[in-house]
């Protein structure tokens, strides 16, 4: 059994990945394979993330979480036949930063969320 990486460890990798200049690389396409590989564990990690906090005053977040979790994951998809087949490579890098600058924002507001639902079960900061 594999043990899954953060979702912030691969996302890091994706974001070294996109610094690379692609000219850079000693083989051709070379660049865009290894975003790809990158983009895959930024996938997985997205598609198997959760909050669901146990308080009912915290489900509207979550809810939206989801939801932008979803739209993440339809941008990431979509890039992934350009990345590997658009002959100009600087449009869809420059694409993946933003996504990779939007994911990092999720992850954030899930870290939010995930410790507003411990506070509010640990008693608040009374």
């Amino acid at each position: 059994m594999t043990q899954t990486r953060p979702a912030s460890s691969a996302l890091l990798d994706l974001r070294l990945a996109l610094e690379q200049p692609p000219a850079d690389q000693p083989v051709p396409d070379a660049w865009r394979w290894v975003v790809r590989k990158h983009l895959a564990g930024v996938r997985d990690q997205l598609a198997h993330e959760g909050a669901h906090p146990q308080d009912a005053g915290l489900a509207a977040r979550d809810g939206a979480l989801l939801r932008e979790r979803d739209a993440l994951l339809r941008r990431l998809v979509a890039l992934g036949h350009p990345l590997l087949s658009d002959p100009e490579v600087e449009p869809v890098r420059t694409e993946l930063r933003r996504l990779a600058a939007d994911i990092a924002h999720h992850e954030q507001r899930l870290h939010d969320l995930v410790f507003d639902d411990i506070e509010l079960e640990l008693g608040g900061s009374e």
